[in-house]
């Protein structure tokens, strides 16, 4: 599986705003892209996305940031990921082969069933799946 650089950073900063979801205080673009190590001018586009597909809303000014709408339980990772990379083509298969060949249209149809498994697993993992693993991983490191 193939994931772009702008997708990975979406997810990274929407988990960031899960994790700290039901907080009165909105999480500043700053923070993310200083604990992750993604580009601010990046981050600012990619959340504005989020914002358009509903995902997430803004508060300006000084105390200002970004948090997530939904409960993490009701955002899938297929979700974000869409919103995100909305209007690509990366799951478009084509060929640079004969498109006729009996072959190469068994092969194409291969490939679009592993794309939807692909689409259903990521719209059944939910932020708040993604948020307690990452929660058990930090207490594991604790305890070691």
């Amino acid at each position: 599986m193939r994931v772009s650089a702008r997708t990975e950073y979406g997810c990274i900063a929407i988990l960031e705003l899960a994790d700290r979801y039901g907080s009165d205080k909105p999480v500043r673009i700053r923070h993310i892209a200083e604990r992750h190590g993604v580009p601010p001018r990046f981050l600012v586009q990619i959340l504005l996305q989020l914002k358009g597909a509903g995902l997430v809303d803004s508060v300006r000014g000084a105390a200002g940031g970004y948090r997530l709408i939904l409960p993490p339980e009701e955002v899938s990772l297929g979700q974000v990921m869409e919103a995100v990379d909305a209007g690509s083509a990366a799951d478009e298969h084509q060929t640079a082969a004969r498109p006729d060949s009996p072959l190469v249209k068994v092969l194409t149809g291969a490939w679009h069933e592993v794309t939807n498994v692909q689409r259903e697993m990521l719209s059944r993992i939910t932020l708040s799946d993604l948020v307690d693993r990452s929660r058990a991983r930090t207490e594991q490191m604790y305890h070691i």
